[in-house]
């Protein structure tokens, strides 16, 4: 027997809640060599992550809106201290009403192994920062 391509409407639609890492929202940041993030809830960010920070205008901080860095540290489990160096010429995180917050992502997928004309190698590469299928389905 012979199964065909699944339908499109067939497929389970994508929820943000069924991958990890996730994204947060940030309630403080403390400027350094290495910046501390605080978030709003506990993160399930490790150490190695690749991550961005997204900081709309209205929160101060507007350097380091898009920037890049890797999980360094995890001192609380809501807090993560990257490898993001807002020593100088950073202006300080500012509390704000603003409907946009501001965010720690994670950056990456969990494409494993490799890929040649026989389809997808099964390795055991990890690269951290990807995001991982927890869905139910």
């Amino acid at each position: 027997m012979v199964s065909g391509p699944i339908p499109p409407f067939s497929n389970v639609p994508i929820n943000a809640q069924y991958y990890l890492p996730s994204q947060f929202f940030i309630s403080d940041i403390t400027l350094g060599v290495q910046t501390t993030v605080t978030t709003t809830v506990n993160h399930n960010y490790v150490i190695a992550q690749s991550v961005r920070l997204l900081i709309p205008p209205t929160f101060g901080c507007r350097q380091l809106n898009e920037t890049q860095g890797f999980v360094l540290s995890i001192p609380a489990p809501n807090q993560v201290v990257v490898s993001i160096n807002s020593s100088i010429n950073v202006d300080p995180f500012v509390s704000s009403l603003a409907i946009t917050q501001p965010q720690i992502v994670a950056i990456g997928d969990i494409n494993q192994g490799a890929t040649n004309a026989n389809g997808p190698s099964k390795m055991t590469t990890f690269i951290p920062g990807s995001f991982i299928d927890v869905s139910p389905a």
